[in-house]
C-alpha cells in the first residue's frame, strides 16, 4: 500500500475512505434454528464517507459515516443477514479512535481505543457499563443473548486491501448461560474511491 502524503486530516481513518466489497467473510456464531455453533460464509459491501469536522467545546473530531451490509453466500439476491450503520471518529488531540455503531438487532455501542495518525492497525473495544466505551442492547437480548464484550481490529494491508476481525462475547440462554465468542472476519477491496477526478477505482 503506497503511503498517503499530505496532512491526513482523518488520521488513521484516511485509508478507509471509499466504497469496498469482500467475498471471503466468515461468521462463526450460534445458529438457533439448528441448535449448533457453525460457520457462515458471506459477501459484504461497505462504504466510508467523510463527514464535516464535529466540535464539542474544545474537542474537534474528524471522521467517516459508514455502513456495512452482508449476505450469506448463495443468498446474495435475498435480504442481507447483517446490516450496521455508524461513525468512525478521530480525536487527534487525545490520540483516540471511536466506532459509534448501531446494529439492526437492537444493539448500540461506542467502542474506542488509542491510535497514532498513520497507524496501519486500529483496535476498538467496548464493555457494558463502561461510561466511555460502552454497550446497550434491547431487553430480549439481555435475557437471551447478552452482549458482554466487543472488540474489533481493522488492518490496512500492503496490497491495498483492508481486513477486519471482530469478536462479540455473548452469554447465551440456549447454552445454559455459558459464554461463547461470536466472530466475524473479512478482507475488503476498494471498488470506488472518493476523488474529484473522473476515475472511480
Amino acid at each position: 500500500m503506497a503511503e498517503i502524503l499530505g496532512p491526513q486530516q482523518l488520521g488513521p481513518l484516511t485509508w478507509l475512505v471509499g466504497d469496498w466489497e469482500g467475498n471471503v467473510g466468515v461468521d462463526v456464531s450460534y445458529h438457533n434454528s439448528d441448535d449448533v455453533t457453525g460457520k457462515t460464509g458471506y459477501f459484504e459491501k461497505a462504504w466510508f464517507h467523510p463527514i464535516p469536522t464535529q466540535q464539542n467545546g474544545k474537542q474537534f473530531l474528524d471522521g467517516l459515516k459508514y455502513g456495512m451490509v452482508a449476505w450469506r453466500h448463495g443468498e446474495e439476491a435475498l435480504n442481507p443477514f447483517h446490516d450496521e450503520v455508524g461513525y468512525l471518529l478521530w480525536d487527534k488531540q487525545e490520540g483516540q479512535i471511536m466506532r459509534a455503531v448501531v446494529f439492526g438487532r437492537g444493539i448500540g455501542m461506542l467502542a474506542g481505543g488509542s491510535a497514532k495518525p498513520r497507524d496501519k492497525e486500529l483496535h476498538f473495544v467496548a464493555t457494558p457499563g463502561d461510561p466511555n466505551y460502552g454497550i446497550v442492547q434491547n431487553k430480549y437480548l439481555s435475557k437471551r443473548a447478552e452482549l458482554r464484550g466487543f472488540e474489533s481490529t481493522f488492518t490496512f494491508n500492503a496490497d491495498g486491501t483492508v481486513s477486519y476481525k471482530q469478536k462479540l462475547v455473548l452469554k447465551l440462554a440456549a447454552l445454559g448461560g455459558k459464554e461463547m465468542d461470536h466472530t466475524d472476519e473479512n478482507t475488503l477491496h476498494l471498488v470506488k474511491r472518493i476523488h474529484p477526478s473522473t476515475e472511480n477505482t
